[in-house]
């Protein structure tokens, strides 16, 4: 049954329907924009917890480095500034020379040297540990290969040195032996002439280097006293007892029965000044090999001077050896000594002359002379102080029968 509203109800209701529609829609907005905003509120806790996460690991990786740069610093610094430090107490140098020697052999029997030699190609390093621990070392090629055995690979120095007080230093290792003048300190550009004078190489074996321990006190006044006691030489009759082909090397088998100890003593207490003087015993020189052979020692003084452009080097190094085996050969004495003046023209320029005279066999009682005499003039040119270019001149008076070169002799040398 349908009922009839009057009209004017009817109206009424159309308009309350209309007013009704759009407070229904504003509900439905309202509703989605709450679900949005709850999901999005979902997603910023979301990656709140992320950051916290985050920040907690950020954290720990600083707290790690942080321990670490601790560490590193309680060892003297940072990375970089533990490796500059471990790079300023290492030292790195080394030193070589090339030879060109054009000698004529006035023996009739033997060979002219005519040749060009590398004959040095040395490496330094060194550390200091600390200030009252250094550490030393030296290694050597000679003539630029080892092949034909015509060259050589040789650790010349590897030796720890404590400095016990400011005057007092002890070492121990592979050194080299106090004695002379260019034994311990022979660069090129510190000593005039392509090659090294043969006293220090005939009579004192430059270089000469033994194992052991040594000692270093400094007197005061310019006095100083080096003391040692290390391997000993090991000569033999086949080499005539020479003293140059005595030194061991320190390679494995090195006997090591009869040490030998060393002393010296040094003044430098005026500028320009060295005087010294050294002397060596062993007990015997043949390691105990040779029954024939016996006690040997060694005396050595000379004198370095330097005022101004003037300069003297003069020395005198003489062996006694015991026993028959020696003294058949005559090599019972073996001596010799070089007077040296030069003179500076420049910074960059010098002169000098050497006269040289050695014996091997001076204690030879059968009145034939056995003696090496030997001139040196030459010129030495230092582009740069550690840089040096060389000429000589050579005139050799030999024993009859031996070889006996005479010509000249270039070179250049460096050091650094």
């Amino acid at each position: 049954m349908l009922y009839h509203l009057p009209r004017r109800n009817t109206l009424a209701l159309a308009m309350c329907s209309a007013l009704a529609a759009p407070a229904f829609a504003a509900d439905n907005s309202l509703e989605t924009r709450l679900q949005a905003l709850e999901a999005r509120l979902a997603q910023i806790e979301t990656e709140n917890k992320t950051l916290k996460q985050q920040l907690k690991q950020t954290d720990q990786k600083v707290e790690a480095t942080g321990d670490q740069v601790e560490k590193i610093a309680s060892q003297g610094g940072t990375g970089n500034t533990a490796l500059a430090r471990w790079a300023e107490k290492t030292q790195l140098g080394g030193y070589g020379e090339l030879h060109l020697n054009q000698l004529h052999n006035n023996n009739p029997g033997g060979a002219d040297k005519k040749e060009m030699d590398f004959h040095r190609f040395v490496f330094f390093l060194g550390h200091q540990f600390n200030d009252r621990l250094r550490f030393f070392s030296e290694l050597e090629v000679e003539h630029n290969t080892v092949e034909g055995g015509k060259g050589a690979v040789e650790l010349e120095q590897a030796y720890l040195d404590f400095m016990l007080t400011d005057t007092l230093s002890v070492k121990a290792g592979s050194f080299l032996v106090p004695v002379g003048i260019l034994n311990e300190t022979h660069e090129p550009n510190t000593f005039y002439g392509v090659e090294r004078n043969p006293i220090e190489t005939k009579i004192i074996p430059t270089t000469w280097w033994e194992g052991g321990a040594g000692i270093t006190a400094k007197l005061g006044n310019g006095l100083t006293f080096d003391g040692s006691i290390t391997s000993g030489m090991k000569a033999d009759a086949g080499d005539k007892y020479a003293v140059r082909a005595a030194r061991q090397g320190l390679a494995e088998g090195t006997k090591a029965k009869d040490p030998a100890y060393t002393a010296r003593l040094k003044w430098t207490g005026l500028p320009g000044v060295e005087l010294a003087g050294s002397v060596q015993y062993q007990s015997d020189i043949s390691q105990s090999t040779d029954t024939t052979a016996g006690a040997a020692r060694l005396y050595e003084a000379h004198a370095v001077i330097n005022k101004g452009a003037l300069g003297l080097k003069a020395l005198y190094a003489g062996w006694r050896l015991d026993g028959s085996g020696p003294k058949a050969v005559g090599a019972d004495r073996q001596n010799g000594w070089f007077i040296e003046p030069s003179f500076k023209i420049n910074d960059a320029w010098g002169l000098f002359a050497r006269y040289n005279r050695w014996d091997n066999q001076a204690g030879g009682g059968d009145g034939v002379d056995s003696s090496y005499r030997q001139v040196d003039l030459g010129v030495n040119y230092w582009p740069h102080p550690d840089v040096v270019v060389k000429l000589d001149l050579q005139k050799q008076k030999a024993p009859a029968g031996k070889d006996e070169l005479d010509g000249f002799n270039v070179g250049i040398g460096y050091r650094f």
